[in-house]
């Protein structure tokens, strides 16, 4: 006798949660994510579906393999995977669990999802996020993004938040850790603020380097 697991139809997608970097297309004009454990090597947009990460031609989630994508029931569970060293540059997803899925104790493995909202943690010096910027890694095609206050962005390529948002498209909401929720249609007054200090300091830095280069020329 075969057993067969209990069936759930839920009246609407279940919630829930994961961590991930995100992620910038080579040629600017797309935004994503990729894992951070089995999945890492395929980025994927707010509204996807999985693939099996092994090249075999069944759907995922397949119960005899691991492939779909995962999450976990509970924020605090996710959260606390930021502690880790390896994963500190990561950022929170709030994701609905979209398609078949198959139910363990602690979340989810599934066919489907919707990213509807990333919570980015501070810059590496201590501050409030205002950007996302090129990390100094990635997977072929895509740049791997990290967070960034306006004074640590420098020459880098960035992105401020609502930038981000806008990219990845879907109503993706995002939000600094401590600060307001970036709307993803049209640009608040916050958003203009950031969007100008991410630029000014762009400027600083490009006018630095230039004293630089000119102090080097009038010394020989």
């Amino acid at each position: 006798m075969r057993l067969r697991l209990p069936e759930e139809r839920p009246t609407e997608p279940p919630t829930g949660y994961k961590i991930a970097h995100p992620v910038l297309s080579q040629d600017g004009t797309r935004a994503g994510f990729t894992g951070v454990s089995l999945g890492g090597a395929l980025p994927y947009g707010v509204l996807d579906e999985a693939r099996c990460v092994y090249g075999r031609r069944h759907r995922a989630p397949h119960r005899r393999c691991d492939c779909g994508f995962h999450c976990v029931l509970d924020s605090s569970a996710a959260e606390a995977m930021l502690c880790t060293a390896e994963h500190r540059a990561a950022v929170l997803l709030e994701v609905s669990v979209l398609g078949a899925y198959i139910r363990f104790e602690r979340g989810f493995r599934y066919a489907r999802q919707r990213v509807r909202g990333a919570t980015v943690g501070p810059c590496g010096c201590g501050a409030v996020a205002a950007s996302l910027a090129d990390a100094g890694w990635g997977r072929p095609g895509w740049r791997a993004l990290t967070a960034a206050c306006a004074g640590c962005v420098r020459g880098r390529t960035a992105l401020s938040l609502a930038s981000f948002a806008r990219l990845a498209g879907e109503g993706l909401r995002v939000r600094a850790a401590g600060g307001p929720v970036v709307a993803t249609t049209g640009l608040g007054v916050s958003e203009l603020v950031a969007e100008a200090a991410l630029l000014q300091a762009r400027l600083d830095w490009f006018q630095s380097q230039l004293a630089r280069l000119r102090d080097r020329g009038s010394q020989g």
